[in-house]
């Protein structure tokens, strides 16, 4: 029976150190993690402690980890020596010491930590490395980023790279197959990690509208559609996002594809580039809001 706070860091720790011997089959199996509230968290791991409870591997206890007489089985089968020599090296290793010891050991997993100073004791170096892994904040800037083929972690981590503070979901609907990008878990998510999210339905495209695609030509012309029909309609939408990146904010846009140049967000940050002045638009660069400041556009 573990805690699940102490089975985060532990699973953290087996990872990184698998991660460390370079082999590249094991390294593509291994959970990702992102900086939370209390260090390195994978949402994906709680995803999959559902399906084990389901199947009936684990015990349906909310705060531990604990194996069924079924899971004991499976896990003692599964069990190499790599993760038995792990298991021995941590055993005695819990608590504020063992999430001390990530912090240490890995300190751009605790720039989001709620609890660094308590648990590290005044330990003015480790709060140090801390503080220095922590993303440089930048100047308002445009970003765009698509879920496609990324984990939520991936997804998480790099906006919190990018220095992104503000996360704008322009999909029509916000609902997701794929795990973690609905709104509710989305938002949360992004919350955890310091990032406010705001979901503008209006500015998305109706799915209808994407049914029959078949060539470039045809998402290029949905874009043109999309660019002289619902963009001019959506001025308060685009004002809000304007007020956010004129008081500082990066702002990014989100969506499905991963391809900016495939999905409608691109259309969106043109707009705001060129929200200023809609009658020279084709002398304005992508990004210019007014005439005295200009805001870069990144596609992550």
């Amino acid at each position: 029976m573990v805690e699940n706070l102490d089975f985060q860091k532990l699973l953290f720790l087996h990872c990184k150190e698998i991660e460390s011997l370079g082999e590249a089959g094991q390294a593509a199996d291994l959970y990702e993690f992102v900086p939370y509230r209390y260090g390195a968290f994978s949402f994906t791991c709680y995803s999959d402690r559902r399906r084990l409870v389901d199947r009936g591997l684990l015990a349906n206890d909310d705060q531990h980890w604990v194996l069924t007489e079924t899971g004991e089985t499976i896990a003692h089968e599964a069990c190499d020596v790599e993760m038995r020599r792990f298991a021995i090296r941590h055993r005695g290793l819990r608590g504020d010491a063992l999430i001390a010891e990530t912090y240490r050991r890995y300190p751009y997993f605790a720039i989001r930590s709620e609890i660094a100073e308590r648990v590290l004791q005044n330990d003015q170096g480790a709060l140090r490395k801390i503080a220095a892994a922590c993303p440089p904040r930048r100047s308002a800037r445009i970003l765009t980023i698509g879920y496609e083929r990324r984990t939520l972690e991936s997804y998480l981590s790099k906006l919190i790279q990018s220095s992104v503070t503000i996360l704008c979901d322009v999909r029509r609907n916000a609902i997701s197959r794929k795990y973690g990008f609905s709104k509710t878990t989305l938002a949360n998510a992004c919350d955890g990690v310091g990032i406010r999210y705001e979901h503008f339905p209006e500015l998305g495209i109706e799915s209808q509208r994407r049914q029959g695609l078949k060539t470039q030509a045809d998402v290029d012309g949905l874009f043109r559609c999309y660019r002289r029909d619902t963009l001019p309609m959506q001025g308060h939408a685009l004002n809000r996002i304007h007020s956010w990146l004129r008081s500082g904010q990066s702002v990014a846009l989100t969506c499905y594809e991963r391809e900016a140049s495939q999905c409608h967000r691109h259309c969106v940050a043109d707009a705001l580039g060129r929200r200023s002045d809609p009658t020279n638009v084709s002398q304005q660069p992508v990004g210019t809001l007014d005439s005295e400041e200009t805001y870069i556009v990144r596609h992550l």
